[in-house]
């Protein structure tokens, strides 16, 4: 088949397309207990900083990277799955440890797998990807929280981004009103094409700020991290909540408990490596109900497996926008 292959030699890690004998793949005790045809995979920031090197991802070589990808189950001893579902991955730490969906076949445990919603294709759900997927869940923790479309604005930071833009496309769908923040202000109308109603420079919001600021948001999602996060915080209104999933900028939080303790608001930690499949197929069953399908394929460009380490740096050195999808089998 064909794969990423990341091998590591002299201490410098190296990511190349290859020829990779299947015989390689997990086998079942290994956790590979399903097997699976892969039509598409993505690029995501974490799969950019696996191939790039930039942060060590990767913690077995060699490695085929890509934490999503979906496909069609070839054969399976999990009696969950048989040939011919349509299944979705994302997480659960492949691509870093377990090999990846950036390759033409996989082979994984069944309760990492989810069932692909009727209206989702492969291509559309790595359009979506665990970037698209991180977003539901961000939309989901403010709904929880009680905030609705009519409590103010809800500020959307990384907008550009995979999150973000998803992010936006769902919150506007949802009626809420969505402010963009982005380093990117040539990208407005493409982020207001969405559905932001406003969009705002990251400077903004990116050096150090004051412990309280002007209220402004009734909710958040942040995939920047560090001094953006904070400044979010501390502009985000009396009882608002604020999901973070990222950290673009850095994994620092040098903020104080002022928003917290004088106005009550609450900060959400959105993790969807680990999240268990109940969640994962509440935040699938939304995307494909909720999403505008026509502003996903806005968002999207498509690659072939040869393109994925390019795209890999270009996802880390902040040159794209939107989502990319990786057609393996070209």
């Amino acid at each position: 088949m064909k794969a990423i292959l990341i091998e590591k030699s002299d201490n410098a890690q190296h990511a190349a397309v290859a020829d990779v004998d299947r015989a390689r793949l997990p086998a079942a005790e290994a956790g590979g207990e399903v097997g699976v045809r892969i039509d598409y995979s993505t690029i995501n920031y974490k799969d950019g900083l696996a191939i790039s090197g930039k942060v060590p991802v990767v913690r077995t070589f060699p490695m085929v990277p890509g934490i999503d990808f979906a496909g069609v189950v070839e054969d399976s001893t999990d009696p969950a799955w048989k040939p011919g579902d349509r299944v979705i991955l994302n997480g659960w730490g492949v691509g870093e440890g377990h090999w990846g969906g950036l390759a033409q076949h996989a082979r994984v445990r069944g309760r990492w797998l989810v069932r692909a919603p009727a209206n989702i294709t492969s291509r559309h759900a790595m359009a979506i990807g665990t970037a698209g997927y991180t977003a539901m869940l961000c939309v989901q923790a403010l709904e929880r929280h009680g905030i609705t479309p009519g409590d103010g604005e809800i500020l959307v930071t990384g907008a550009s981004g995979g999150v973000g833009s998803v992010a936006i496309a769902l919150l506007s769908r949802l009626g809420y009103t969505a402010v963009a923040s982005t380093g990117k202000m040539a990208e407005a109308d493409y982020l207001k094409s969405l559905g932001a109603a406003d969009v705002i420079d990251r400077s903004t919001l990116s050096a150090p700020g004051k412990p309280l600021a002007k209220e402004r948001w009734a909710g958040a999602v942040d995939s920047v991290g560090s001094h953006t996060l904070v400044n979010v915080c501390a502009s985000t209104r009396y009882r608002g909540a604020v999901a973070a999933c990222g950290l673009a900028a850095g994994m620092d939080f040098p903020a104080t408990v002022a928003p917290f303790i004088l106005r009550g608001i609450t900060l959400y930690g959105i993790d969807s490596v680990m999240a268990p499949l109940d969640v994962r197929q509440s935040a699938w069953a939304r995307l494909a109900r909720d999403l505008d399908l026509a502003k996903l394929d806005a968002i999207t460009s498509e690659i072939g497996l040869g393109d994925a380490v390019a795209a890999a740096n270009d996802i880390v050195a902040g040159r794209v926008r939107g989502r990319i999808v990786v057609d393996v089998n070209r």
